[in-house]
């Protein structure tokens, strides 16, 4: 596993949770709804493997991405945990493809948690607003 990728996976806590939700569903139930992506800290590390592990179609030539991040707002929650919230918008030049652009756009949530005096992630939900449009990636 890459140094970088081992390095993302420590800022997660081990009972993190990535939830990418399906189209607007009044309270949305992850354990009951079909979403994009629901993640434990193991599917994340499996994940993080698996694309660690996979071999390039083209040596040296991942995606190329850019992110725009915006309108962050942080509150401290009763149980002393941080939520961080924001809009985002990620351009993805899929090189390895058919050199497609692709867009993802909408708004990011994260819990974050003290861990040994540092700050780290117990969940990740990002809410698209093209969720009820084909996906062909997996947003970051």
């Amino acid at each position: 596993m890459r140094r970088a990728n081992a390095e993302w996976l420590a800022l997660w806590t081990d009972d993190a949770v990535y939830w990418v939700p399906p189209p607007p569903i009044p309270r949305a139930d992850p354990e009951k709804h079909l979403s994009h992506i629901y993640d434990n800290r193991s599917r994340l590390e499996t994940r993080v493997k698996a694309l660690a592990d996979r071999p390039s179609l083209q040596p040296g030539a991942p995606s190329l991405m850019r992110r725009l991040i915006s309108n962050i707002e942080v509150a401290r929650a009763e149980d002393g945990e941080f939520v961080a919230a924001s809009n985002f918008a990620l351009a993805e030049l899929s090189i390895q493809a058919k050199h497609e652009t692709h867009w993802w756009v909408g708004r990011a949530t994260h819990r974050l948690r003290r861990v040994d005096g540092e700050l780290r992630i117990r969940s990740k939900k990002v809410v698209l607003i093209n969720a009820a449009e084909p996906c062909r990636t997996s947003p970051s």
